[in-house]
């Protein structure tokens, strides 16, 4: 096997879930082969040098074994050769635990099922009290 189409590349090595993910990635430009956004068509062949942009991490791999069968993670490290700078993914883990903060800090929008049951028996307590105390008056 001499060359493979990008996609089914991309996919092959775990870089993205789904073949479709893939193909969507290089449709949207998020994948760039000598600077340039490719097609999802491409051929691709050892030595190649790809660039795949994601929300989190830019990362730069080179082709060392094509294949076309998706591959164990494992595997992985026997087909590219990951020339992404350490940086980027300290980048990645910072932007993912800022992330992580932010969802703790930000309250839930609605009450939960739990939250509701406690606001309704707060509220039938208050109303009894309430009810006691007008009794207590007349």
């Amino acid at each position: 096997m001499e060359s493979v189409r990008l996609d089914k590349f991309l996919w092959s090595v775990r870089l993205y879930k789904t073949r479709p993910d893939a193909t969507d990635a290089c449709r949207l430009g998020r994948v760039e082969m000598g600077g340039q956004p490719v097609k999802a068509a491409r051929e691709v062949r050892p030595g190649d040098l790809i660039t795949v942009n994601s929300d989190e991490l830019t990362r730069t791999i080179r082709v060392v074994v094509i294949l076309d069968k998706r591959v164990a993670a494992k595997l992985v490290p026997h087909y590219i050769e990951d020339l992404t700078a350490p940086e980027e993914y300290e980048k990645a883990r910072r932007r993912r635990e800022e992330h992580a903060l932010n969802l703790a800090v930000t309250p839930p929008l609605r009450p939960t099922k739990r939250d509701r049951r406690h606001i309704d028996a707060f509220l039938d307590a208050f109303e009894a009290e309430a009810a006691a105390e007008e009794k207590q008056k007349k």
